[in-house]
């Protein structure tokens, strides 16, 4: 029998930020994919010893929500995301700047630059940055 991919929702349905466990679901497969939902789990333990059902429900809601993709192959199942980690990375910008820093990204930046957590390293590759973009 021929492996069938399911229809993918729209894009507008990709502007919904994830939960915290989706994120967690997501990161796997995003690891590991194509992935099943055993392959999840294992990868989830032993930090997280979740049921197969509960995985398997959370993925479920993952491609219904437009961020997974499934192929029916044999008995079960095995995912892919439907959307890359840097597309994601670059929603959840935009949905932060969006509805925490009110449309202000200089704002972000500020945040950040006035966090005690970066490094020297880290400030480097900022400054980097920044200057590849300004040139």
């Amino acid at each position: 029998m021929q492996p069938t991919m399911k229809a993918k929702p729209p894009k507008s349905a990709l502007r919904r930020t994830l939960t915290a466990t989706e994120l967690e679901m997501m990161s796997v497969i995003w690891r590991l994919e194509p992935c099943t939902v055993s392959q999840v789990q294992e990868a989830l333990k032993p930090e997280r010893d979740l049921a197969y059902t509960s995985i398997s429900t959370i993925i479920r809601i993952l491609e219904q929500k437009g961020f997974v993709n499934s192929e029916k192959v044999g008995r079960g199942h095995r995912y892919s995301a439907a959307i890359s980690k840097q597309d994601y990375q670059a929603l959840s910008l935009e949905h932060l700047v969006s509805k925490v820093f009110d449309d202000t990204p200089s704002l972000v930046v500020q945040r950040l630059l006035d966090s005690d957590t970066l490094s020297e390293k880290e400030l480097a590759q900022i400054r980097a940055l920044l200057r590849k973009k300004e040139g």
